[in-house]
């Protein structure tokens, strides 16, 4: 699925940084939530599989200090060139996070479509290193889309998967996506957000 990533982008096909502003404040409602018991600044923020940094961009913009990690090295390229000279992205492996670079202490983890693409052992590993680097009050907002088997797409994660790879996380909340925002291409997936926070 990696490399059918990296293709999409050489391509320039990429659905996924084509929501709109709907979607922009769809997710912005989801932040919101994130913010409702922290003060500002709310603290270090890393976006898994960042891709071209929308998201990234978005968190910095509302106070978090943000970091965004990509394999792709040019998804990573056009996020430098569209951001500000304060934000930061990192070309590396989310399922390598120790040593990558990205620092630690993280108040919160963004995976919009990320997770669900991976191998078992890389889920795990991606799991592993989340919590290594994660500070006390650490939560994390996913984007799955329900487990399939078509080699074509992400294969997608349900809610257990999550549990499994997070064994150190809590559950706080599953809910489907407002795929009203979605283009058509993603909306058929059922895509649920899972919400954890450390214990």
């Amino acid at each position: 699925m990696r490399a059918a990533y990296a293709l999409s982008h050489r391509l320039g096909l990429s659905p996924w940084d084509k929501t709109g502003p709907a979607a922009d404040a769809a997710f912005s409602r989801m932040l919101d939530r994130e913010e409702v018991d922290r003060a500002a600044p709310f603290g270090r923020a890393l976006d898994l599989g960042c891709g071209t940094g929308a998201h990234t961009r978005q968190l910095r913009e509302r106070g978090w200090e943000s970091t965004g990690i990509d394999n792709v090295r040019r998804a990573v390229d056009v996020a430098i060139l569209r951001s500000d000279e304060n934000s930061r992205y990192v070309i590396g492996d989310v399922d390598h996070l120790e040593g990558c670079g990205i620092g630690s202490e993280f108040s919160f983890y963004l995976d919009v479509g990320c997770f669900h693409s991976l191998r078992d052992e890389a889920r795990m590993a991606m799991g592993r290193g989340v919590t290594a680097l994660a500070a006390e009050d650490a939560t994390l907002l996913m984007l799955c889309f329900e487990p399939q088997r078509n080699p074509l797409i992400p294969r997608g994660a349900d809610v257990d998967d999550a549990r499994r790879a997070l064994p150190g996380w809590t559950l706080l909340d599953a809910r489907a996506a407002d795929t009203t925002t979605l283009p058509p291409s993603l909306r058929r997936h059922s895509p649920q957000w899972f919400r954890f926070g450390l214990n």
